[in-house]
């Protein structure tokens, strides 16, 4: 069943073009919302769907590399949280760029999300072919993590304030400018 239900999820989403069907939801703004009042509804297939991302997230992911990723220690960087899949055009085309702010930058950590049914093994073999210097962690699509809106298209992008709030929220391809944009246009702001 939940193979099924991840074909009709990745088809879906290959239809789209990769594109989301509405836009993610905009940086929320004021008090943080604790994660518990993040909306969750069961799409009836035991999938959890959720329509928007607390203020502050949090997210803590096993890499595929053996290790763990938690965005909490990640205060005092800008974090950017890519959902993608490997079979996601656009996906394919922006992972050179984030790998490069990545590495050139010690302010910003990259975490990918693979949004998708596919085994350690496999995400390593793709690995090899498309090599990126941040870590990449395999999410339960059935269960998405608890802090941040389920996916309407993939790419989807979050950049994380390195105070730990959602500066904005960005439905499809990023670039490396947009997001130094951002940060530079964000560094004189309060948090």
């Amino acid at each position: 069943m939940r193979v099924v239900l991840t074909i009709l999820l990745a088809g879906t989403l290959a239809l789209a073009g990769c594109k989301p069907s509405t836009p993610a939801a905009p940086a929320a703004t004021g008090e943080p919302k604790p994660a518990a009042e993040a909306p969750a509804a069961d799409a009836g297939n035991g999938m959890q769907v959720r329509e928007t991302t607390a203020d502050l997230p949090t997210l803590a992911v096993d890499t595929i590399d053996g290790g763990r990723f938690e965005l909490s220690a990640q205060r005092g960087k800008w974090v950017v949280v890519n959902f993608w899949a490997t079979w996601c055009a656009p996906c394919l085309k922006e992972m050179p760029e984030l790998s490069a702010l990545d590495a050139m930058r010690e302010d910003v950590q990259v975490i990918g999300l693979a949004y998708e049914d596919i085994t350690a093994a496999d995400m390593q073999a793709f690995l090899k072919e498309h090599p990126v210097v941040y870590p990449i962690a395999i999410l339960d699509v059935m269960a998405p993590p608890a802090d941040f809106a389920t996916p309407r298209g993939l790419p989807t992008t979050y950049l994380i304030s390195p105070e730990g709030k959602v500066a904005k929220a960005f439905a499809g391809p990023v670039t490396a400018r947009d997001l130094e944009a951002l940060m530079a246009q964000s560094a004189g702001k309060p948090g």
